[in-house]
């Protein structure tokens, strides 16, 4: 299964309504598919033109290593020269921490990945995981 374009602009849409929520400051959200690739992206009145590249980088980092962001970081914690060798791998493309959020199937299987930025990389987290959920995937944080 791959995340259709209609899924992708739910995702978006929820994770910005939930971003208005919880009184978040401008997001920027892309969906990436299971091969990395943009399947869509918005970046919200405000917020700052290089966030296209935050949000890519927590999105990318997730669906290419198969590990969400809060993963990430805590194992860039714990050995930083494996995250600093991967950058390397990516072409400094990954970001790893809160915010990339891994998308997957009912059955598990990783389909994509959502990268929002904006606010607190945990909070960016929470609106992504209520995108995910509202088009019927799962949201790993």
């Amino acid at each position: 299964m791959a995340i259709t374009l209609d899924q992708a602009r739910k995702i978006i849409e929820v994770t910005r309504q939930k971003g208005r929520e919880m009184d978040l400051k401008p997001l920027s959200v892309v969906v990436l598919d299971a091969g990395g690739h943009v399947q869509a992206f918005e970046r919200e009145d405000g917020a700052s033109p290089g966030r296209f590249g935050i949000a890519h980088g927590k999105a990318y980092g997730a669906v290419m290593l198969g590990m969400a962001g809060t993963a990430q970081m805590a194992r860039a914690e714990q050995q930083a020269y494996f995250l600093a060798a991967v950058n390397g791998v990516f072409g400094g493309q990954v970001v790893p921490v809160p915010g990339g959020v891994l998308v997957r199937d009912a059955d598990g299987a990783v389909v994509g990945a959502v990268g929002v930025t904006g606010d607190t990389s945990d909070n960016d987290a929470a609106a992504a995981a209520a995108g995910i959920s509202a088009a019927d995937l799962v949201p790993e944080i």
